[in-house]
This record gives structure tokens, C-alpha cells and sequence, in this order.
């Protein structure tokens, strides 16, 4: 059994938990900066190295595992969701987090994806963003923009992508945030809120694929475009972004966010004030800046955009298990496969 008694664990720090292994990604990849804010965030948790789980699918992000000085599985193509959930049930005390890219996790493992966040397993899934195949050197995957060039799309990509907060909510995930590997300090918050919320947790990681699809979230890392560009969601705050010669909000016009300027259209006490329950307006900030339907340039938001707390399937699991045993003693296996419509034929 493992060691479940974490005041007598030793003090680590993040070199205990990086490994002997060569990192093998591009040069300049946002691989290298969410693998550091992992490994910088893993020691506060308390949590021995040998409680710690680390699968992933296929793809760049997917090296993942050989980098962390923890217990790890390199899975196959977009089933790390399914297999984390095989081992979250059998061996419920074991901290999991799952690692998956927008290919991986939203296309042939897309199935996997919303079933795992719709039965709530105590996870963390951490989404690598970067709107494109790096592994397979460049084709368009399930994020990419329409018309997007690539070797797979010369002529530009038809298809429509995917919005992944919003395939998070339709699949009723328990915590849905959003982050971005140029911002260190943003990211380390919101893997410590992932990793503290009780169920499973999504969260997308804009991650730039420099040989690839290098600047595809420039506008919302440098500083010129920043401010002006990103939204950063704090619970119980007002929607504030712009600088501070031109501070600007959001207030809401009944469902529809409308940017005004503070001091100007509006004052504090008009803009939307963020609640990470109110299951209504997460919606409308997870769609805020791919919904044709609103007018004028919204920032993009970062953040915890959602979260609540409802019963983990593993748990419901145990109790099932435990009150099947007490009403019935040891179970009779031969019975339970024959079930209640079995027939013998002469």
C-alpha cells in the first residue's frame, strides 16, 4: 500500500520532482513552462511522489510523464482519460492528473474526454492548447481557426473548432478554468485551484507551438496587447482589463457583456461582478469571444470561469460496493452474471 500519511512525508522541492531524462521538445516550446510550473507547484501539495499519477495520450505534450519523478503512464492516442479512470476507481487514494493536447484529448479521445468530466472522477485534466498537430508536424486539429493553412488544409481548414470550456460545460464538468504558459504565476493559481477542487477538473492551457504555429496567443502574453486583450476572472470582482490611463469593464446587457470605459460610460458598481457558481454567466464568458452574435472586440478571459460540487463517481462507487456487501454478505458471482434473464434450454 502505498504511504497515505502525509505528516511524514519528506520536504520536497521541485527538483525532486524532475527526473534523469533528457526534455526532448523544441527549443522555445511552452512544453518547457508548464512543466516547470508543475514541477514548482507538486511539493506544496503535501502529497508523497509514490500518491502521484501522471498519464498522458499522444502527442508533444504527452512526453509528460518521463519528465516527472512520480509514478506515470504513457497511454495510447487519446484514451489517458479512460485508463486514469480505470485507476481512479480501483485505487481511489491516488492523486491523478492527466496530460492531453488538443488533438489527443478533443479528437479520436474526445468520447473519453466528456465522459470522464460528465462522471466527475477526482482528476485533474490539464488541456495543452496550441491549435494545432506538432507531433505529426503540422496539420490543422480540433481547434484550429476556420481557414487556417496548414499541410493537411493548403487551401485553408473548413471545419469548425471546437471551443474547449464549452465542450467542457455540455459535458457538465465540475471546474472549468482557463490559463497560458507565458504567465507563470497565473498558471501555478490555477493548478493549485485544480488541484483543490473535489472532482474532476478541466483546464485548458494555451500553449505555443513555436515551429508550428508559433504567436497563435501572442496578442494575450505581451505586454503591449495584454492588458487590452486578456480578462483575468477573480471571484467576487468586477470585469476589469485595459491600462490604467484607460481602464475599461464589462458590464452585462441583460445576457449580452458590452465593454464600457470606467469613469466615462460607466463606474465600478455597473460592471459584472464574477461568480464561479452562477452556471449561467460561465456560459456566456466561455463563449464570449467566438459568439457571432455579439458585437465589438471582447477581451479573452482567463481564469476559473466555473465550478461546484457534486458527488465523485468513485465515491458513489465504494458506497454501492459497501451497501451491496452488507445486505447481501459475500457475493455470488456465477449469480450476478447470470443476472435476472437467464434461460436453461433442455
Amino acid at each position: 500500500m502505498p504511504n497515505t500519511d502525509i505528516s511524514s512525508a519528506p520536504v520536497l522541492t521541485p527538483k525532486d520532482f524532475a527526473t534523469d531524462q533528457e526534455v526532448r521538445w523544441c527549443p522555445g516550446c511552452g512544453d518547457y513552462s508548464i512543466l516547470a510550473q508543475v514541477q514548482k507547484i507538486m511539493p506544496t501539495l503535501g502529497i508523497p511522489r509514490e500518491n502521484i499519477v501522471i498519464i498522458s495520450g499522444i502527442g508533444c505534450s504527452s512526453r509528460f510523464p518521463y519528465y516527472m519523478n512520480t509514478y506515470g503512464m504513457h497511454s495510447i492516442h487519446g484514451r489517458a482519460t479512460a485508463i486514469a479512470s480505470g485507476l481512479k476507481a480501483s485505487r481511489p487514494e491516488l492523486n491523478i492528473w492527466i496530460v492531453s493536447g488538443d488533438g489527443d484529448g478533443l479528437s479520436i479521445g474526445g468520447n473519453h474526454t466528456i465522459h470522464l468530466l460528465r462522471r466527475n472522477f477526482n482528476v485533474n485534466l490539464l488541456l495543452f492548447n496550441n491549435q494545432i498537430y506538432g507531433l505529426t508536424k503540422g496539420q490543422y486539429s480540433p481547434t484550429s481557426e476556420e481557414h487556417k493553412v496548414t499541410k493537411s488544409t493548403p487551401l485553408g481548414s473548413i471545419d469548425h473548432p471546437f471551443n474547449p470550456l464549452a465542450l467542457a460545460m455540455g459535458a457538465d464538468a465540475s471546474f472549468i478554468a482557463r490559463s497560458m504558459d507565458r504567465d507563470p504565476k497565473h498558471l501555478q493559481a490555477m493548478l493549485l485551484r485544480a488541484q483543490h477542487h473535489k472532482g474532476s477538473s478541466f483546464l485548458e492551457i494555451y500553449q505555443n507551438c513555436n515551429i508550428f504555429n508559433d504567436g497563435a496567443f501572442e496578442v494575450f502574453t505581451e505586454k503591449t496587447s495584454k492588458q487590452n486583450e486578456s480578462l483575468f476572472l477573480e471571484q467576487g470582482k468586477p470585469l476589469l482589463f485595459g491600462t490604467a490611463e484607460e481602464p475599461k469593464g464589462i458590464k452585462l446587457d441583460g445576457f449580452k457583456p458590452v465593454i464600457v470605459q470606467i469613469g466615462k460610460d460607466a463606474t465600478l458598481d455597473d460592471l459584472w461582478i464574477h461568480d464561479e457558481q452562477d452556471f449561467y454567466k460561465a456560459q456566456v464568458l466561455i463563449r464570449m469571444f467566438d459568439d457571432p452574435r455579439l458585437q465589438g472586440h471582447l477581451p479573452r478571459p482567463f481564469g476559473v470561469f466555473y465550478q461546484t460540487q457534486r458527488a465523485c463517481y468513485e465515491d458513489v462507487m465504494a458506497m454501492q460496493l459497501e451497501e451491496a456487501i452488507s445486505k447481501k454478505g459475500k457475493a455470488d458471482l456465477q449469480k450476478l452474471l447470470k443476472g435476472k434473464e437467464s434461460w436453461v434450454i433442455n
